[in-house]
């Protein structure tokens, strides 16, 4: 079968329902959320909309209320699951051109989501798509489950199981090829400062804010405060931090609050290192600032657990494997306002053989924090020797030419969800990860390719 051909016969459809599935913006919204639209309109119409496809396709497709939805074809006892989500995060800032304008350039779609998680949905489906049209026999029923709440709280991933049969096996087009056979343990922690009485004296911080989700590098950061002492030159400073540091930013005045801006730059929490975490610098901007006053300690904690460190070292949480590689901190979020409860959001990634009892014992003995919050995905691994990594490492070396690699990642996909699960593709070796930063896009050549291997990878488990 030359699952290429295939592809290649159905190119322009597929680029077309991919811009317009993209130009749907599937963000988290509370404030639209409803009864059959529990994550907001936006993630509900993006939902309606791979649905109607898998209709008019002649596929079975199942709403489970909005949370979750499976696409299926084919017979038998047991089902091959492809995993997928249709939400996506925040848009962020500074793209070149418009988030969900879902515009090519070069070869390339631009778009939230393009490669996290809607592009590659979108060539999974017409990869069953093809299998089903050419009449191929199978084995085993084919389920794409969709899920809705990917990249906040699992909420679909955990309702629709509550509903529905778990696949034997599957795959997650949600991450890297070749084959990803590991992936790292999640904790999303909230930690809440403790009251502290503080003295109000040269500088009053009035509000810190920075970041969206646990799971993102925060881009931008913006602190109010209040300077006392006319002998502070907080300009010339924050100039000099900038020059320092070689970043961007802003500083202006209203209404007698001095406002400070600090721009990152957006990353996966998978890997802190690859992005710019703004929250993080302007607290060590602040640091230079206050001697004490209301919020010296607030910053100066930010900075004493998190400044220069996204290995857990200053926490005391460090750790690390041979499968896995070493546990990341990432500080999603910072959030302060006087006279109000301050609080930070913490992502990390702990490795296969990790304690995250352990992780959560010494976050729960820091002085000045206390831990509200404290949600853990475990780890996933399966063996290198099971009958699902074996057939898609053939799958693999057979339409590229290239060694089926085993991987490890630090970001979780829904093949966790599966006791025999693995995340395979869209991203090629060699190809820049540029999922939650800006101007996120997939190649067209990349699409088509892992539509022609997903294809494959379907018949060859089914079968």
């Amino acid at each position: 079968m030359d699952w290429k051909k295939e592809v290649q016969k159905r190119k322009e459809s597929l680029i077309s329902d991919t811009q317009e599935f993209l130009q749907i913006k599937s963000v988290l919204d509370e404030g639209s959320k409803s009864d059959h639209a529990p994550f907001g309109e936006g993630i509900n119409k993006a939902l309606n909309f791979l649905l109607e496809q898998g209709q008019r396709e002649g596929f079975t497709v199942k709403n489970l209320d909005g949370y979750a939805a499976h696409i299926e074809f084919g017979k038998g006892e047991e089902i091959v699951g492809i995993l997928c989500h249709i939400d996506v995060v925040p848009e962020g800032d500074g793209w070149m051109s418009d988030p969900f304008g879902a515009e090519i350039r070069d070869g390339k779609i631009y778009a939230r989501g393009a490669l996290d998680d809607k592009g590659p949905t979108m060539a999974a489906f017409y990869a069953m798509k093809i299998v089903k049209d050419l009449g191929l026999s199978l084995n085993k029923r084919v389920r794409m489950i969709i899920g809705t709440d990917e990249e906040s709280d699992w909420r679909c991933v955990d309702h629709y199981f509550k509903h529905e049969e778990m696949p034997a096996l599957g795959f997650a087009p949600d991450a890297d090829f070749p084959i990803i056979f590991a992936e790292k343990g999640i904790i999303d922690a909230k930690l809440i400062a403790k009251e502290v009485k503080e003295t109000s004296t040269d500088i009053v911080l009035k509000s810190f804010h920075s970041g969206r989700r646990f799971n993102m590098v925060p881009d931008y950061a913006e602190a109010k405060l209040l300077v006392n002492d006319t002998n502070i030159n907080v300009s010339d400073l924050f100039a000099n931090f900038l020059g320092e540091f070689n970043i961007n930013g802003e500083i202006n005045t209203e209404d007698k609050e001095i406002i400070v801006q600090i721009k990152g730059v957006s990353a996966h929490a998978m890997e802190p290192d690859n992005g710019v975490n703004a929250g993080i610098l302007l607290a060590m901007f602040l640091k230079r600032l206050f001697s004490n006053g209301e919020g010296h300690i607030f910053i100066n904690e930010i900075v004493e657990k998190f400044a220069n460190d996204t290995r857990g070292v200053k926490l005391h949480i460090v750790s690390s494997d041979e499968i896995s590689g070493e546990l990341t901190v990432n500080l999603g979020i910072i959030s302060y306002e006087a006279g109000e409860e301050g609080y930070i959001g913490v992502n990390i990634r702990y490795p296969v053989t990790g304690d995250s009892k352990a992780i959560k014992e010494k976050l729960g003995n820091l002085p000045y924090f206390e831990l509200t919050e404290f949600n853990d995905s475990k780890p996933h691994h399966v063996d290198a020797g099971h009958p699902l990594i074996k057939t898609l490492q053939k799958v693999y070396e057979n339409q590229t030419g290239e060694k089926a690699e085993l991987i490890s990642i630090g970001g979780g996909t829904y093949a966790r969800s599966l006791q025999a699960g693995v995340a395979f593709g869209p991203l090629f070796p060699g190809r820049p990860d540029i999922a939650h930063q800006k101007d996120e896009y997939i190649e067209m050549e990349d699409l088509l390719k892992a539509a022609s291997i997903y294809a494959e990878a379907i018949y060859e488990l089914a079968k």
